[in-house]
């Protein structure tokens, strides 16, 4: 029985650190390529949309012009996460889904 653990473990182990390695190597060739893709969002751009009612095509212009590569609006009710993403926009509205602050992240 001990033995048939060990083996459970050992398998568990090379399974763990199988999941670590990288097999692309291109990331680590060009960084700088790797970061060209990603796009930093401009809040000040799109500014134009406080005092709107959100809409779908309202949501793609503020993305388009801050330069974003995500975009979500943001009801004061809305359960979010707190991690910072710099290519994201984050338009707030109120409880009538009225844009009333832009942000990034």
């Amino acid at each position: 029985m001990p033995l048939k653990f060990a083996t459970l473990g050992a398998l568990m182990a090379a399974a763990l650190l199988a999941g670590c390695s990288t097999t692309s190597s291109e990331s680590a060739k060009d960084p700088v390529a790797a970061e060209s893709t990603s796009s930093r969002c401009e809040a000040l751009a799109a500014q134009f949309a406080i005092g709107k009612k959100a809409s779908p095509e309202l949501l793609d212009q503020a993305r388009a012009k801050a330069g974003a590569q995500n975009a979500r609006f943001l009801k004061p009710t809305d359960m979010i996460t707190l991690e910072y993403r710099s290519d994201r926009l984050n338009l707030n509205t109120d409880n009538n889904l009225v844009v009333t602050r832009v942000n990034c992240g």
